[in-house]
């Protein structure tokens, strides 16, 4: 989203001076550790005035001349009860896992989806500032943002989009949780074997009802299986969370475990990569999209529930358009 938003506002502003401040890395947090699924809407579906959201994303990456692998051959809605569409899914996870919907959405490769958001940004005229965590915030005229290892930062304008870290300054975790999710990646299978599967279309998938299971198939043949949800009451103790130890590892062994019984075909399936990486969560399953509630100048964004990756993207022209006085803030963004 700050890296959109970058982009956004200078094709508007050309004359606006833009900064992003990037904690860690660019792709450090949520942004570089997500599976690469794009799905239309949110995760409570259409909102009022929203659009349709992966026009607008292959719109964006269109004309922001961004190749990040973007396929939309939909996605699997997948439940242990109920029938759908004649689809070659058999796969038993506490009860018998098929295909009961087939909805918008597809997949992208992640890191040229981040690549190609920076470059965009910097041949834009933003500058990109990596290590540079903003502490606190000063909600004066102009905004005063307080920096780890450098003077305070004098701004007119701020927007807070920091997704799955709740930063109380930020003002997002009065309205969204933060937690830690995982994944991990199977050795590459063939084509045979992924049409045994019932893969063999790569079409991303995941469950309607409990427990949680997502997934998608690389380009060279890897499955990627994503499920479970660890809690962190800080960011800094979601920042500090390791998948080698503690509940993570536990609940990356039990999804393992899962995958082994899916299918006869991947009871010895080599893992070769596990990984977790956080996400937020609005108390409203909608995004939070609202002024920070000390100044009409700063905007908060975030609570996308997993669905960000083509939200995200297709949100920054609005954002831009509030920053610049051309739109309001929708009326769903607020929470409660």
């Amino acid at each position: 989203m700050g890296l959109a938003v970058a982009v956004a506002v200078r094709q508007r502003a050309p004359g606006w001076r833009v900064a992003l401040l990037e904690a860690s890395r660019l792709g450090a947090g949520a942004s570089g550790r997500t599976g690469g699924v794009v799905l239309d809407e949110t995760a409570v579906g259409a909102l009022p005035g929203l659009g349709n959201v992966l026009d607008g994303f292959v719109r964006t990456l269109h004309d922001w001349n961004i190749d990040c692998q973007l396929e939309l051959p939909g996605c699997w809605e997948i439940a242990r009860r109920g029938r759908g569409p004649d689809l070659p899914l058999n796969w038993e996870d506490s009860g018998r896992l098929r295909v009961v919907n087939v909805v918008p959405g597809g997949t992208v490769h992640p890191g040229k989806l981040l690549a190609g958001l920076a470059r965009a940004a910097a041949a834009a005229g933003a500058s990109l500032h990596e290590h540079m965590p903003v502490r606190d915030v000063r909600f004066s005229s102009p905004l005063e943002l307080e920096l780890a290892e450098a003077a305070p930062l004098r701004a007119r304008y701020a927007v807070f989009a920091t997704e799955a870290y709740t930063y109380s300054f930020t003002g997002l975790a009065w309205h969204a949780r933060s937690k830690f999710t995982l994944a991990l990646a199977t050795a590459p299978l063939t084509e045979e074997q992924l049409q045994a599967l019932g893969l063999g279309a790569r079409i991303p998938f995941y469950t309607l009802d409990l427990p949680y299971l997502w997934g998608r198939v690389l380009g060279n043949g890897q499955v990627v299986f994503g499920s479970g949800l660890v809690a962190a009451d800080t960011p800094e103790e979601l920042v500090a969370l390791d998948v080698r130890t503690g509940e993570a590892a536990a609940q990356l062994a039990s999804l393992e475990e899962r995958v082994h019984w899916l299918h006869p075909l991947l009871r010895d399936v080599r893992i070769t990569h596990r990984w977790g990486g956080p996400v937020s969560f609005s108390h409203t399953g909608r995004p939070v999209f609202i002024h920070h509630p000390h100044s009409t100048n700063a905007i908060v964004v975030g609570g996308y529930c997993g669905q960000g990756v083509a939200l995200t993207v297709f949100l920054s022209h609005w954002v831009a358009e509030v920053l610049l006085g051309r739109r309001a803030l929708p009326s769903w963004g607020r929470p409660g």
